[in-house]
């Protein structure tokens, strides 16, 4: 763990105004420095990394038409090193959205790396508070206008979630350490590691690349980066609303992406809906029970708790699996898959290992045994889960007979098109009714609608010719607008507030998201690159997207009749 003298030594460079990745005052360890213009010979001798790596695949350099590619790839290879160091020390800088450690620190390191890329405007804005309640946390915008053609839009996170089983790492969360991890020579363990500081890394590692080769960038970009995604982007979705204004130029947004374990990439477009929210039952809402603090739990014999009361009522929400919600009306409105959809799904179901994915995630199994049915639940599935519960005695062992006034419990709705992540709040108020839980208080702690997308746009395709070239499979482009899995706030960029083409995907590969040990690739091996494979594809995308690297792959029938 970081001491208060670490924090503090950071804090007071950043207060100094100077980026903390420039000048490499965060650590007093002796990393190395972190400019990541020139290459530091003492970082390279320190951490020798293989820009290659293990990796079978190689990129076919007959796609790559522009001599100015193939200098900024030789230059993330030798320049390696130093990339590497520029996420370890991203790392050592805590974020934790949910507990707001670092937070502050962390969106002026963050406009610190904007100001170094050579935005011409960046700025933290204190959001205020959001329409649930809560504070937000800052968001950090840059407009980087290099007078090209075109501008894309780009979105990061700088929060990552916080450590709740540190007994469980092998390494600090909070050092950026890197280690062996089979097949990988050199993964790097932390918290934010692969959610998301390091394909974001990899992407600033190779902005700055571009920008040592040639002086500027192939495209004008917009920064967006929030601090709230693990607390439903309450402050993001407040900042885009209250400031369309910031975004009117941009044509498309591209975002991060990663490969998966065995190799595959999915072009993220759209996204799942999720609703979360907290549920708590009170011995002074109920009229029973401890009214104003905990009591001893010897109590018991003659007291009623509101403990018991609040599992009864969970029990109530979902069947005996629990992965079916008893909550009336809730799988209303539910769009079915498409032809499209469905035969894609079976496509890739023959091709899924059940036992592999499952040890792959750190579960002992999924719920279905059926390849097909196993990827259609986790694209295109809804479920109620308990994120969370707490009150009483917290502390594992030893005893402490407590009899809780109040308990709470964390939940997550995931929803799809069209369903309606507050019209699911009023179901479940209703149920709670219905069931004779009235007093038990329902708080929404944020809402992120779905939002369907087409990969078939010029965005979409810049990133499939690259993928293309760096032989990574991918889903074929589809002018279908769909939900692509997984929830993220694609939705204010896909109608809500504004209406462009959204796509991400690159090269490298990470794991653990929310887990202990979560890592990032820095040595790819087989099928999977490292960070500097990463860092080419996603400098490949921005000329293709500027249309200074030849053709990209042809627009299908369907979008060309559109």
């Amino acid at each position: 763990m970081r001491t208060a003298g670490f924090r503090k030594t950071m804090l007071t460079c950043l207060m100094a105004g100077t980026a903390l990745l420039l000048v490499g005052c965060g650590d007093q360890s002796g990393s190395g420095q972190s400019n990541a213009g020139s290459a530091s010979p003492s970082a390279q001798k320190k951490l020798g990394i293989r820009p290659q790596g293990d990796t079978e695949l190689n990129i076919d350099m007959s796609k790559v038409h522009t001599d100015d590619l193939k200098k900024i790839f030789a230059y993330i290879d030798e320049n390696i090193d130093e990339h590497v160091v520029n996420l370890q020390k991203w790392i050592q800088q805590p974020s934790v959205s949910n507990t707001g450690e670092g937070i502050p620190e962390s969106a002026e390191m963050v406009k610190g790396m904007f100001d170094q890329l050579g935005c011409q405007k960046t700025q933290v804005f204190d959001v205020g508070k959001s329409e649930f309640g809560a504070q937000s946390n800052p968001v950090v915008y840059a407009d980087c206008n290099e007078g090209a053609d075109k501008t894309l839009v780009i979105y990061w996170m700088y929060d990552t979630m916080p450590v709740t089983q540190p007994d469980l790492w092998k390494a600090p969360p909070f050092e950026g350490q890197l280690v062996e991890q089979a097949p990988f020579k050199k993964v790097l363990i932390g918290r934010g590691a692969t959610n998301s500081k390091g394909p974001q890394m990899a992407m600033w590692n190779a902005l700055m690349s571009i920008k040592a080769v040639t002086g500027k960038l192939p495209v004008n970009l917009i920064f967006v980066a929030e601090g709230d995604e693990e607390r439903m982007s309450i402050g993001y979705r407040k900042f885009v609303r209250d400031h369309p204004e910031l975004f009117k130029k941009a044509d498309a947004m591209y975002t991060f992406g990663f490969q998966s374990a065995s190799g595959g990439a999915l072009m993220l477009a759209g996204s799942e809906g999720c609703v979360f929210v907290e549920l708590t039952t009170s011995g002074a809402k109920w009229g029973r029970g401890p009214n104003y603090s905990d009591i001893h739990g010897g109590f018991k014999r003659s007291v009623d708790a509101p403990a018991w009361r609040h599992i009864k009522m969970l029990s109530t929400l979902t069947d005996a699996t629990g992965n079916r919600v008893l909550i009336d009306g809730f799988y209303d409105n539910m769009e079915p898959l498409s032809p499209a959809k469905e035969a894609a799904l079976r496509a890739a179901a023959a091709n899924f290992d059940p036992k592999a994915a499952a040890q792959n995630l750190g579960v002992e199994r999924f719920i279905s045994d059926d390849p097909y049915q196993i990827l259609k639940d986790s694209g295109y599935g809804t479920s109620m889960n308990i994120d969370g519960i707490w009150g009483g005695n917290m502390f594992p062992g030893g005893s402490g007979a407590i009899l809780p006034n109040k308990i709470t419990s964390k939940h997550n709705f995931r929803y799809i098109p069209n369903m309606n992540g507050m019209d699911i709040v009023k179901k479940l108020r209703a149920h709670l009714d219905k069931h004779g839980f009235q007093d038990v208080e329902i708080n929404v702690v944020g809402d992120v609608p779905w939002a369907k997308r087409s990969t078939d746009t010029p965005v979409g395709r810049a990133v499939a010719t690259t993928l293309d070239a760096f032989g990574i499979p991918h889903a074929p482009l589809s002018a279908e607008q769909s939900v692509m899995g997984g929830y993220w706030p694609a939705y204010l960029f896909a109608g809500d507030t504004l209406d462009i083409p959204i796509t991400g995907g690159m090269a490298g590969h990470g794991g653990n998201a929310h887990a202990a040990n979560e890592y990032y690739v820095i040595e790819g091996a087989g099928k999977v690159y490292g960070m500097a494979g990463a860092e080419k594809s996603v400098a490949m995308v921005l000329y293709n997207f500027a249309g200074l690297n030849g053709p990209t792959a042809p627009a299908t029938a369907a979008a060309r009749r559109k």
